[in-house]
């Protein structure tokens, strides 16, 4: 049984040794490759493992595919292949000889053009079908490629719209001195009180961090009179970790 597939490059090994090709024609066919869309003769393929494949016949088709992934990775990534069965190897191996062995016919000899009249154009017709098959495929390889880009975009945008939870300690962390006075007054600060304690905090953290919610009580002081008390009492903190828990979203 033979199946036509479109397969990964990077799914497929040779036996032949990369070195016995010209890499200079390996060069110029994927530049050919990539310029057509893929390879017009499909790779012979035998299955050797899960996802896994051997060249029967195109081991420079192969390796100059190889060479278009290596230039373009996503435009090369997919080869044109037929997979044949393991009891039809040998007789796909016989044939690929014949046709590496053929010559061209004679244009001279109008007894040979008539006598292959009809075998040439059933060849012509099934080179055409395959052809349209070979087309078909990049098609639907395309239009498959921008569907899962347009999916991605879509989930990336879904994504960047989620609000993302913030820790009270992040608050103080990293909220501009407006919004932290904002947020100290949902957690029952007065006006008054709250800017102060925002400043105080927007001061201490241009200093170093705050590590923890026990080093913010311990270094945000505010003035009262001529002395410095904490900002934050522990109690306090207490409604403050109660109250930015269940609203803290960026």
């Amino acid at each position: 049984m033979t199946e036509f597939f479109m397969l990964d490059v990077s799914s497929i090994t040779s036996s032949v040794s990369r070195s016995n090709f010209q890499e200079a024609d390996l060069e110029n066919l994927a530049d050919m490759i990539l310029e057509s869309g893929g390879i017009l003769k499909p790779l012979v393929l035998k299955k050797i493992g899960f996802e896994k494949y051997e060249v029967i016949d195109g081991h420079f088709e192969y390796y100059a595919s190889v060479r278009a992934r290596e230039k373009n990775p996503s435009e090369g990534e997919m080869v044109n292949s037929l997979i044949i069965s393991s009891e039809k190897e040998e007789a796909v191996l016989k044939q690929a000889a014949v046709l590496r062995s053929a010559e061209p016919f004679d244009k001279s000899s109008t007894t040979l053009i008539k006598t292959n009249h009809s075998e040439s154009n059933s060849t012509n017709s099934d080179f055409s079908l395959l052809e349209k098959q070979i087309n078909n495929l990049r098609l639907e390889l395309a239009q498959e490629r921008q569907e899962r880009q347009k999916l991605y975009d879509t989930i990336k945008l879904i994504e960047s719209q989620i609000p993302k939870q913030v820790t009270p300690l992040d608050v103080f962390n990293s909220l501009s001195l407006v919004e932290l006075t904002f947020r100290l007054r949902t957690a029952g600060f007065t006006d008054k009180k709250a800017v102060q304690v925002a400043e105080s905090v927007d001061k201490e953290r241009t200093k170093k961090r705050f590590e923890s919610l026990k080093d913010v009580l311990a270094r945000v002081k505010v003035a009262t009179g001529k002395k410095q008390v904490k900002g934050i009492s522990g109690e306090k903190m207490v409604d403050i970790v109660d109250s930015w828990s269940r609203i803290l979203f960026i």
